[in-house]
Parts: C-alpha cells; sequence; structure tokens
C-alpha cells in the first residue's frame, strides 16, 4: 500500500491564497445576495420573504385570526430557512414593531417589545398575521407574478422575489451589513413615494420628458421616520444625498415649552430620534445631572403612556430654553444623524449603490414585469377557459350525437372529437359534465360566459401590446396604494417634519459646570487649591513648612483664574479644576506649562468682557481685553513680550479712568486712561520716562474719587489725595517725587 492510499485520488492542487480567496468570495457572495442586502424590488430579505410567504400558506390574512408566532417560525426554519429559530423570531417582531417598521409588515398580538428597548415576549405567547401591507406585497403571487424556486431541501418552492404592490423598500427602509459593503435606506411616506413615481411614468409614457432627483424631490420631502423627530438637513445637502445614494440627515427631537405657575416651565419631549431606545437616553440625561455636567438641568421625569412624554425640568425660570436643548442635543441622543447608504441587490442581481430615481424605476420595471406576467396567465387561463365552452357549446348543438356516443362507443373521448373536430381538453371536458348542466339555461349561462371571456381576452391583448396602456394600468395601481395607505390615512400622515438649519445657540461653558463659591488660594512656592465656599479673611489655612500665603480671593467654580507669570504668558485655569479639600492644594506647574525659573507675576479671576493691565520690569505696558487673553491650551499665551532681562511685573483688571505709576527713582506719575492703548500682544508702550532704575509700582483709579494709600505703620490707617495736578502729566513723562508721607517701598498697595 502506498503512502497516499488512505487519500482520495482526485486531489487538486492549488496556491493556498487562492483556494482561501476563492472560498471567502464564496461566502461574502453569500452573505450579501441571501442575508444582508435588499431585493431593489420588494425591499425585503430572504428572511424576511420566506416569512411573510409562509403567514400566506398558513391564511394569516389580515381579516382572519391570529396563529401563535412559534408555529410560523417552525414552517419558516422547518420548510423555507434553515437557520436559529431566534434569529428568524427577532425579524418577525421587528415588522410587527410601528417603532421600527413605517408600515408594519405583519400585525402582532401581545408583548412585541416597546421604545425603551425591552425584547418581545417568547414566541410561545405572542401571536401574528399579516396587515394589508405585507399582503399587498405578494398580490398575484397565485398568478405566476414572479419566478419560484426549490427550497433548501427540494421538497417545495418559494418566490424568488414579490410581486410588491407596494413600494417597500424605500416606504419601509433597510439596513444590514454584510462582508465589505453594509445598507442604510431611511423610511419614506408612501404617499409621497406615488407622487414620485407618478412623475416618472409620465416621462416614460412622453419619451423625450427628462426627470432629475431635483424634480422628484419637489415630491418626496425626504426620510419620514415612524418615531418622528425634525430633520434640520440643508436642502442641498438633501438633493446630493438622494443623487449619489449616500449622505447623512441631521435628526433631532420634538419638544415644546410647558408653562407653570410663577413664571417656571418644563420642557417636553414628545418624539424621540428614530432607533434610539428612549429608556436609555432618559438614563444618559440622568447621568448628566448626577454627575454635575449640566447644572442648568435639575430633573427629568418618564411621564410615556401611548404617546411618549419626556418631562425635563431646568434649574430655575432663568435658564434659556433653548440653550438647555442645544446643550442636550450636544450630549445625548436627542440628535443622531442618520447616515444614508443606498446600497441594494439591483435588477441585474448585482449589489450596488443606486440614486433615488433609479430605485423608482427599478421598482416600476419591476410592476411592468409583474403587469405582463399576470396578464399572460390570466390570457391563457381566459383561452383555455373559452376552449372549454366551446366544446360545450358544440355539446349543445349535437346533445343526442354526443350522448350516442358516449353510450355505444369504446373510446368516447377519442369519437367525439373525430366526430365534432374537437381538442383533447374539449373532450376531456364533456366528457366531465354532469347530468344537470344539460339544460337549456346552462347553455345560455355558457354564451353569456363565453361572450364575457372574449372581451376580457380582447383587453388582456390590447394590454400586452401597448405600453402606455401598461404604464396606465401600473400608475391606477400606485394611485389605489395612495389611496389606502397615503397622507389622508392615520398610518400615512408624514411623522418627521423638516425644519431650517438651527442658527448656532451659544452655549456658555459654565452652563456645563455648576456654580459654587469657591476660595483661591496660592502660596509663595506656588500650591494652588479652592475651598469650597468664600472664607473670612481671618481665617487661619495651613501651608507647608516654609511656605506662606500669597493670593487668597473669592471666586465661583464657573469663573476662569488667570496666572500672569514673569515670562509674560498669561495661563487659563478653570475654577472647577482646581484642586479642593483641606490638603495644601497642588503645584501650579503641574496644571501649566511654566518654566522652573520663572515666577507667578499676579493671579486674579478673568471677567467676561473686561479688560487687563499689564507691565514690565522696564516701565512698559498696556491693555489686553480679557476675552481674547484666554488660553485654551496648558501652555498659555504670550502677552507682554519681553526684549533683554526684562520681566513682566503686573497684571491686574483695568477700573478707573486714571493710571498712576512710580519708578524705583521715587517718582510719581499721573495720565489718563485714554492714553494707554489696548493691544492683543507686544511690549506696549512707555508708561515713565528713566534715566536709571525700573518700574516700582503701577495702578488704575477714579480721578475723582482720588489717589490712595497705605500710611504705613503699625496701624491700619490710609491716605487719599484728590489734588493730583502736580503729578499729572502725559504718558512717558518723568513725573516728580511723591506727596510727603508716601510709603518708602514705592508700592500703592502695601507689601514687600
Amino acid at each position: 500500500m502506498s503512502q497516499h492510499s488512505e487519500f482520495p485520488e482526485n486531489i487538486i492542487e492549488t496556491p493556498f491564497s487562492k483556494a482561501l480567496s476563492d472560498r471567502y468570495l464564496a461566502y461574502a457572495l453569500a452573505t450579501i445576495m441571501s442575508r444582508s442586502l435588499p431585493d431593489v424590488r420588494d425591499g425585503l430579505k430572504p428572511v424576511h420573504r420566506r416569512l411573510l410567504y409562509a403567514m400566506r400558506l398558513l391564511k394569516l390574512d389580515p381579516k382572519t385570526g391570529y396563529k401563535k408566532c412559534a408555529r410560523v417560525i417552525g414552517d419558516v426554519i422547518g420548510k423555507y430557512h434553515p437557520h436559529g429559530d431566534q434569529s428568524v423570531y427577532d425579524a418577525l417582531v421587528r415588522l410587527a414593531q410601528d417603532f421600527s417598521v413605517r408600515y408594519p409588515l405583519v400585525d402582532g398580538q401581545g408583548n412585541f417589545g416597546n421604545i425603551d428597548g425591552d425584547n418581545a415576549a417568547a414566541m410561545r405567547y405572542t401571536e401574528a398575521r399579516l396587515t394589508e401591507v405585507g399582503a399587498a406585497l405578494m398580490e398575484g403571487l397565485e398568478e405566476d407574478a414572479v419566478d419560484m424556486r426549490e427550497t433548501y431541501d427540494g421538497e417545495d418552492d418559494e418566490p424568488i422575489v414579490f410581486p410588491a404592490a407596494f413600494p417597500n423598500l424605500l416606504a419601509n427602509g433597510s439596513t444590514g451589513i454584510a462582508v465589505g459593503m453594509a445598507t442604510n435606506i431611511a423610511p419614506h411616506n408612501v404617499g409621497e413615494l406615488v407622487d414620485g413615481m407618478q412623475l416618472l411614468i409620465e416621462a416614460r409614457r412622453n419619451p423625450g420628458t427628462e426627470v432629475t432627483v431635483r424634480d422628484l424631490l419637489e415630491h418626496i420631502q425626504g426620510p419620514d421616520f415612524p418615531t418622528g423627530g425634525t430633520i434640520v438637513e440643508p436642502k442641498e445637502s438633501i438633493i446630493h444625498s438622494y443623487e449619489t445614494g449616500r449622505g447623512s440627515f441631521r435628526l433631532r427631537a420634538k419638544w415644546e415649552r410647558e408653562e407653570l405657575p410663577r413664571g417656571l416651565y418644563n420642557i417636553v419631549v414628545t418624539e424621540i430620534p428614530y432607533q434610539v431606545q428612549k429608556s436609555k437616553l432618559i438614563e444618559k440625561i440622568a447621568d448628566l445631572i448626577s454627575d454635575k455636567k449640566l447644572p442648568i438641568l435639575t430633573d427629568v421625569r418618564d411621564e410615556s403612556a401611548e404617546d411618549i412624554r419626556i418631562v425635563i425640568e431646568p434649574k430655575n425660570r432663568t435658564v434659556d430654553d433653548k440653550v438647555l436643548m442645544e446643550s442636550l442635543y450636544k450630549l445625548t441622543e436627542l440628535e443622531t444623524r442618520f447616515s444614508l447608504n443606498m446600497n441594494v441587490i439591483a435588477s441585474d442581481n448585482r449589489p450596488r449603490v443606486l440614486s433615488l430615481k433609479e430605485m423608482l424605476e427599478s421598482f416600476l420595471d419591476h410592476q411592468i414585469d409583474v403587469l405582463l406576467r399576470r396578464s399572460n396567465f390570466k390570457l391563457n387561463k381566459v383561452e383555455h377557459r373559452m376552449e372549454i365552452l366551446t366544446g360545450y357549446m358544440v355539446a349543445f348543438l349535437n346533445l343526442d350525437e354526443v350522448i350516442r356516443i358516449i353510450r355505444e362507443e369504446d373510446n368516447a373521448k377519442a369519437g367525439l372529437i373525430q366526430a365534432f373536430k374537437l381538442t383533447d381538453v374539449q373532450a376531456e371536458a364533456i366528457l366531465n359534465m354532469r347530468l344537470r348542466s344539460l339544460r337549456k339555461l346552462e347553455e345560455i349561462e355558457i354564451r353569456t360566459e363565453h361572450d364575457k371571456l372574449a372581451a376580457q381576452g380582447k383587453k388582456l391583448r390590447a394590454l400586452i401590446a401597448s405600453s402606455d396602456l401598461q404604464w396606465i394600468t401600473v400608475g391606477d395601481a400606485i394611485l389605489e396604494i395612495k389611496r389606502k395607505f397615503g397622507q389622508e390615512t392615520e398610518l400615512g400622515k408624514r411623522r418627521t417634519l423638516f425644519a431650517d438649519v438651527p442658527d448656532v445657540v451659544y452655549v456658555p461653558p459654565e452652563a456645563m459646570i455648576e456654580k459654587e463659591p469657591i476660595t483661591v488660594i496660592c502660596s509663595k512656592r506656588g500650591w494652588i487649591r479652592g475651598l469650597k465656599g468664600h472664607s473670612k479673611a481671618e481665617e487661619v489655612l495651613k501651608y507647608k513648612e516654609g511656605d506662606e500665603e500669597r493670593f487668597r480671593f473669592h471666586a465661583y467654580t464657573t469663573d476662569k483664574i488667570f496666572l500672569f507669570a514673569t515670562n509674560g504668558k498669561l495661563f487659563t485655569l478653570g475654577g472647577d479644576k482646581l484642586p479642593g479639600g483641606r490638603g495644601n492644594g497642588e503645584p501650579v506647574r503641574l496644571m501649566v506649562d511654566m518654566d522652573a525659573n520663572d515666577e507667578i507675576v499676579a493671579l486674579l479671576t478673568a471677567v467676561p468682557g473686561g479688560k487687563l493691565f499689564v507691565a514690565s520690569s522696564i516701565g512698559k505696558g498696556f491693555m489686553a481685553e480679557v476675552d481674547n487673553a484666554i488660553a485654551l491650551k496648558k501652555g498659555g499665551k504670550q502677552i507682554l513680550n519681553l526684549p533683554g532681562d526684562a520681566v513682566a511685573t503686573h497684571c491686574f483688571a483695568v477700573d478707573g479712568d486714571s493710571v498712576a505709576v512710580i519708578g524705583e527713582n521715587r517718582k510719581l506719575l499721573v495720565f489718563g486712561l485714554d492714553e494707554l492703548p489696548t493691544m492683543n500682544r507686544g511690549q506696549g508702550v512707555a508708561l515713565q520716562r528713566y534715566k536709571g532704575g525700573l518700574l516700582a509700582d503701577v495702578m488704575t483709579f477714579r480721578r475723582e474719587e482720588g489717589l490712595t494709600w497705605p500710611m504705613g505703620g503699625s496701624g491700619d490707617r490710609w491716605r487719599t489725595e484728590t489734588e493730583l495736578d502736580p503729578w499729572t502729566g502725559k504718558r512717558g513723562n518723568a513725573g516728580r517725587l511723591p506727596p510727603m508721607g508716601f510709603p518708602r517701598n514705592n508700592k500703592f498697595r502695601g507689601g514687600s
């Protein structure tokens, strides 16, 4: 025995990469064609088609009683779809959910889940039957409207596609993920789809007439989701999406303001975006409240019954409802984006992305094919019946001879055929006649039926021969669909509305932070913290050994805190980001990118709309707007440019109309604040002229209130000088010696 004798003889050698790619391609095609992508003609995947077909064979019509879903699923997986029963049941459940499907194909009885995301009851507890929409998809199956194929075990037949009198693909949409491709088609309003198709039918009846997607969108507004909502997408963007088959729609929840006593109000959400679970949405809003990420919001309640009613309670009456909703749109699924990807199995049995026009044309072409097949089937039936009726009339005209042949001939059928030139079908029909049919009245009825069938056959032949008649017939059929399911019906009313793209509503950053009082503390060594509440000035605080207090001021968690360093950079800290607790805080250098050689010049609250006064050791400075000075990055923002060995020395909020500046040479100068420029960045202008020495101190004040400085000594005495003419001059002058009693350290506010 050879060493390979245990293997089959038909071994085919092939590279592993080719074998793998061939098998993977086969798997991919099977997934695309038999599982994930819908057919452009009926908008169904095989599992849905088999479900509906099994229900039809079980006679679960809209006007009959329900049957257990377990019975339906058993037939489906036993005869047509050899897959897991739970996955098939999930597909059935979705077809019955009015919040998942715009026009449900299955009428469910029992617990079929809800918009909160709860699952349906087990299939043994629920019952189902077809809806009128589901039945319309299979109308004409018994009239050879479509091709049939063998089921997987060869024992039964199943339709390859449904006749689909209802435009299901666009009306109900579809979603699926295949191998290397996916589909996501939005639901639409069937009445609008019919209006668009009428436009295409008119173009087919009048060659030379061109219909564009833009023309179709004059009738088809856009998606119509089962859960409603409002689409806020530019018109041109919608047109581009339908022209290319790819795009997206911005979908928002619908809400209204509910007024309460004493000027209070609530926000009531009545419709949520498609495919959003209500329970998870409310849970997300509740998390925002508990995590204090949206302090302008106090409470959220679910008061839904059959209709959705989510009550959102603002913190107080001063909260702007639009600001609140814009915040929620950004942070929750009250606003979503529906991605459009109109990838389907086209009429040529290949998957590709189609435009809106191509989809509607494919559906209409399918309706023409179905009409022709049904018409030919009916014509054959008519001709077959007329053939039999013609034989009956021959029998009535020659009744005695017919009876004789039947009684006396050994082969009555052959005798009838020979005697009266009958066809095999006619002879068989005569032999099968009942004796009671041999009355005179029956002969009249046969002639009447023959004439009626002749007229019907004439109409069918005319229809088959005339393209124009075919389009008229299809147009009438889809108008009937609009009459049954269009905008005038409860089911067909448009649910999703359209609105202009909303203006950008400014949501202040502090809206996301709960406003709480804090006391900002910073030591000489640069350890910073934010204590809860506004501590008293006399309250004693602990510091690390060898360290002491340098800055202490009141602020709020919603404030921005400016830190100005000797390198001329301005850093921004969030009041809510400061370390709390009763410890020593954290080194500020861990929070901002300050060099080891840089020191803190000033620490102060940023007042929106205000101005800062910045100055350097060489006596140059300017004003900067607070709003432009805020730094979003850890590296801060360079405000003051410093030449040579100069360092930044002053930064404070501008308050007043005059500037007082004094140098190390003990010369005081007062000038108007209007002489100082406002800049975003620079060295600034000369505040005071020095022959030697540097800037000692500078401040702004109100001229009418006078210039105040500490008297020194052990007491807390201050002096105010209102007669300042001797020291008043132009910016950049040298100034003159200050009044008697001015502090020897040349500081307006004391300190070293």
